[in-house]
């Protein structure tokens, strides 16, 4: 989940009641305050349990004396409850806030108490202070809706079946590693060449490893044709331009060296849905803001934060280097060459992560704006989803 900075509102609205959430298996842990220096009140329910949730806050309202109508301000940490929680809250009139839990402050001894009481009593000070202007006292999640959350899931699933799909393939090479095979190809051929294959001694191979590796290959053959479906899922909406979001997605396709995952990608985790005020806010989403250290003489660079989307991050590394390949001509290459291009392999691959930072504010410029990247080769987009050889033209 991708955590941006919301705006928080200080104005003076009376009574409000303010409750934080700690978000179990089974229970929730729940606290009430209505500012600070109150105690607590913390109660447990049992976890997605919505009606007691209601009747806590009610209850609450009634122990510390507020009308019925007091204004009620939750929080809750993103996990893997995700936003359906944030949507009931914000129904019933609570003004609510998804947390990342990276940005939370802790305290840096070695060794910290940490219980579920602990964590609802933080949450409910720190979820004050923001409302108080403390606006760096952590990070808000910035909630998707439901149709962009929903869109999301198509190649998520597609990358996960591609890594069961991978370690199919391996457990398979494996097994006949251990008999002293090797080079051997997966696919639906394999059963043939079972019966072909010899052991160093000429034997063949015994036939509680056929059982086995054929047993593997029944379950790569269904995770393959998954993946096939899901990626002519995947060309078909871009194709029949059916999807609110699959005009930007063409526009990707129509720069040379941008494939049709990069495309589906980039624009269902980022571009299709989010309001991107400027380049830093940018470069935050997807962890590639530097982070430098600077205590007294000692000043040296620490790398990218990593703290953002890591589908969208990964996404734009392989991006870069096929920039390069197909790009050769374009700006963004030109620059790299230059700075990067005479380092050694330890440079180049520090200078291709700075290439992906400028490719990404390229790539919403080019979205938002309609500015070209100086120099861009366009091709045209359907012949890509067709698989065939793309003519291109050079941008002006």
């Amino acid at each position: 989940m991708t955590a941006t900075h919301a705006t928080q509102s200080t104005s003076k609205v009376g009574p409000v009641l303010y409750l934080s959430m700690d978000l179990g298996e089974n229970s929730w842990t729940l606290g009430f305050t209505v500012g600070m220096g109150q105690r607590p009140r913390l109660r447990t329910i049992r976890a997605r349990d919505t009606a007691t949730l209601l009747a806590e806050i009610t209850k609450a309202k009634k122990r510390f004396n507020l009308p019925e109508e007091a204004p009620v301000r939750s929080c809750y940490e993103a996990g893997r409850d995700g936003f359906w929680l944030h949507r009931f809250l914000v129904h019933h009139g609570i003004a609510n806030v998804v947390v990342d839990s990276s940005s939370i402050e802790t305290n840096r001894r070695w060794r910290r108490a940490k219980s579920d009481p602990l964590d609802t009593t933080k949450l409910i000070e720190m979820l004050i202070r923001w409302y108080n202007g403390e606006s760096r006292v952590w990070r808000v999640v910035n909630v998707p809706a439901v149709e962009d959350e929903a869109r999301r899931q198509l190649n998520r699933e597609l990358t996960t079946l591609k890594d069961e799909r991978t370690e199919h393939s391996n457990r398979i090479k494996g097994l006949l590693a251990s008999l002293g095979l090797g080079g051997i190809t997966v696919n639906a051929s394999l059963p043939q060449k079972l019966e072909e294959l010899r052991q160093w001694d000429d034997a063949p191979l015994p036939a509680e490893y056929k059982v086995r590796i054929l047993r593997e290959l029944e379950r790569w053959k269904l995770v393959d044709a998954q993946i096939r479906q899901l990626e002519i899922q995947q060309r078909r909406t871009i194709r029949d331009q059916a999807d609110p979001q699959a005009e930007q997605m063409a526009l990707l396709l129509m720069l040379k060296g941008v494939g049709v995952v990069g495309a589906w990608v980039a624009v269902r985790e980022i571009f299709g849905w989010r309001q991107i005020k400027n380049r830093r806010q940018l470069g935050g989403l997807v962890g590639l803001t530097p982070t430098p250290y600077s205590s007294g003489e000692s000043q040296r660079e620490q790398g990218i934060s990593k703290a953002g989307n890591d589908r969208v991050r990964c996404l734009l590394i392989e991006l870069a280097w096929a920039w390069l390949r197909y790009q050769p001509q374009s700006d963004l290459s030109r620059w790299y060459h230059k700075r990067f291009g005479s380092g050694n392999s330890r440079m180049r691959k520090l200078g291709i992560v700075a290439l992906a930072r400028k490719l990404l504010i390229a790539l919403w410029k080019y979205l938002d704006r309609g500015e070209i990247p100086q120099g861009a080769i366009l091709v045209d987009w359907r012949q890509k989803l067709n698989g065939k050889p793309p003519s291109s033209r050079r941008a002006s």
